[in-house]
């Protein structure tokens, strides 16, 4: 059903990939891939539609995530890219169009942009009230239900407060929702999901379709995983969540993830964690990258697009590798000596940083090099900037006093350019 739904989307944004992609013969003058009125002319002739259709195809394909603008600018989406390969981009893509469905049909202009804002707001629990009844609902029930949620919302919003026994009954009490100003903003409501695919509409009843009942079922799933997180990291910040990970065991690190995921969008996870990633504390980078195997697919963009950052490439060709399908433990093999030399400095320095010293000293036995002494030639050569760290800190470590010295003077000669 997602597939046949957003078919006319994929097409308009596979045309707009090919004709207007920078060095295509019919790329834009700047390269880039809008939609101007010219260019909708254009793929309304190759597409035998009109430009309103071709228009409304690709608003629809930029709420779904099929095109991805920026600024003036556009782009094909990491879903486009896995719509021929993977389910899971493509019910993705719907949920995204599902989620902004008040975006894809315009809003009454005679009713008060408040007003719509707390139709918007209330219609979960409408659409929950549908999932559970499994079946047509008849709209006057909606509406009393979509009356009592704007009230509710209202009754929240008042911040003032008040002693109710010390006030007139009349302000004691917050007026209802007007049932005649909410009946045209159900049906508005009711019409724009039916546009996007999440439910039927007609003779008086709304009955959620198969995907948007599904669609209802992933959205309480979320806000249930949201609720479960074991660490309570779920309000903070991507570095604070990592760090509160940092001593759980893999299973429940795994499980915060998850509920710190479910509770914001993805894209805005991604781009949180990559942040986190680019900082000081090497712990940080390896929990942010696990974080983004919790992800997934969605994160695929973001991690293609650090590869070439030295302290973030061995992290994402390893994740991207497993993406593919390569076994984690053969995935180490994708990286050259330098990157997987590169990659044991800084697991070290996480370990120094936060672990205790048999840990480090365990961490030793880890490297590709058979010697020490070719381990250390190796390790100055790679120039990463906790060398010298690392160093001292296995040396301080180390039981056995000559391989320490060796360590020691190893770490003065990086330390003075030697």
């Amino acid at each position: 059903m997602a597939r046949t739904g957003l078919g006319g989307p994929v097409r308009v944004a596979r045309w707009a990939d090919t004709a207007l992609g920078p060095g295509s013969d019919g790329a834009t003058a700047d390269g880039k891939a809008t939609l101007s009125a010219a260019t909708a002319e254009r793929a309304a002739a190759d597409l035998g539609l009109s430009t309103a259709e071709v228009r409304a195809d690709w608003d629809i394909a930029r709420l779904s995530g099929l095109v991805e603008v920026h600024g003036d600018s556009a782009r094909p989406g990491w879903r486009l890219r896995a719509w021929d390969r993977d389910d899971s981009a493509v019910l993705r893509g719907w949920v995204a169009l599902f989620d902004a469905w008040s975006l894809a049909s315009p809003e009454p202009e005679e009713h008060e942009p408040a007003a719509v804002a707390e139709v918007v707001s209330a219609m979960p629990q409408v659409l929950s009230f549908l999932q559970l009844s499994a079946g047509p609902v008849p709209v006057e029930q909606l509406l009393d239900l979509l009356q009592q949620r704007v009230t509710e919302l209202r009754t929240e919003r008042c911040e003032v407060p008040y002693e109710p026994a010390a006030l007139p009954p009349a302000e004691t009490d917050f007026e209802p929702a007007d049932d005649s100003l909410l009946a045209p903003l159900l049906d508005w409501a009711l019409k724009a999901l039916v546009f996007v695919g999440a439910l039927t509409y007609g003779g008086g009843q709304a009955t959620l379709t198969p995907l948007g009942s599904w669609a209802v079922w992933v959205k309480l799933e979320q806000i249930c995983v949201a609720a479960q997180s074991p660490a309570g990291n779920i309000e903070q910040s991507a570095e604070d969540m990592l760090r509160g990970c940092a001593q759980l065991r893999p299973n429940a690190a795994r499980a915060e993830y998850r509920a710190w995921l479910a509770a914001r969008p993805v894209g805005n996870a991604v781009t949180e964690l990559i942040h986190g990633a680019r900082g000081e504390d090497a712990l940080l980078r390896g929990l942010a990258f696990e974080a983004l195997r919790v992800v997934g697919a969605p994160a695929e963009p973001d991690v293609r697009a650090v590869v070439d950052e030295p302290a973030l490439r061995p992290y994402a060709l390893l994740w991207l590798a497993e993406h593919d399908g390569v076994d984690p433990e053969d995935a180490h093999e994708v990286l050259t000596r330098d990157e997987a030399t590169w990659l044991w400095v800084d697991t070290a320095a996480a370990v120094a940083d936060h672990g205790e010293a048999p840990m480090l000293v365990r961490h030793l036995e880890s490297a590709l090099q058979p010697t020490v002494p070719q381990l250390l030639d190796e390790v100055r050569a790679v120039g990463h900037p906790r060398t010298v760290q690392v160093l001292v800190a296995l040396a301080a470590a180390h039981p056995d006093p000559a391989l320490a010295k060796a360590v020691r003077r190893a770490a003065f000669q990086v330390h003075t350019g030697g």
